[in-house]
């Protein structure tokens, strides 16, 4: 009669531990991908994006001085309009909260470096000035 426990148990222990053992192998195995998809996530994040609104004047300055002063040559960054494109307006939304910012009451023009945020003609152009004379 001992025998029909200690057959079972046995057989339980033997399950219990390969299943463990499969268990933090396949563990291991996925953790790979989240940390490249972080990478990736990390360099897009990095990214200098400028929102703007069209018919903004104070956008219309920036502007004005990225074209004269070659500003695009010098520095890679993106443009994205937001009064007329709702996912770009989330987008500055959503930077203006990592700066902690009111996300209700945002301006353009806007500028987002990959870490922190710049709104207004003259901080922008300041931005650009300063990181254009580097390259």
């Amino acid at each position: 009669m001992n025998n029909k426990i200690v057959m079972p148990t046995i057989l339980f222990i033997v399950v219990l531990v390969f299943s463990i053992f499969a268990l933090t192998q396949g563990k291991t195995a996925n953790q790979a991908p989240p940390a490249a998809a972080a990478v990736s996530a990390s360099k897009a994040t990095k990214q200098i994006i400028l929102f703007y609104g069209d018919g903004c004047p104070h956008c219309a300055l920036v502007e004005k001085y990225v074209a004269e002063n070659n500003v695009a040559a010098k520095i890679t960054f993106v443009k994205k309009e937001v009064y007329y494109n709702d996912k770009n307006a989330e987008e500055l939304a959503a930077k203006a909260k990592i700066c902690g910012m009111p996300t209700d009451s945002i301006g353009v023009p806007f500028l987002w470096d990959g870490s922190k945020c710049f709104v207004g003609d003259q901080d922008i152009i300041d931005f650009f000035k300063e990181n254009a004379s580097r390259k």
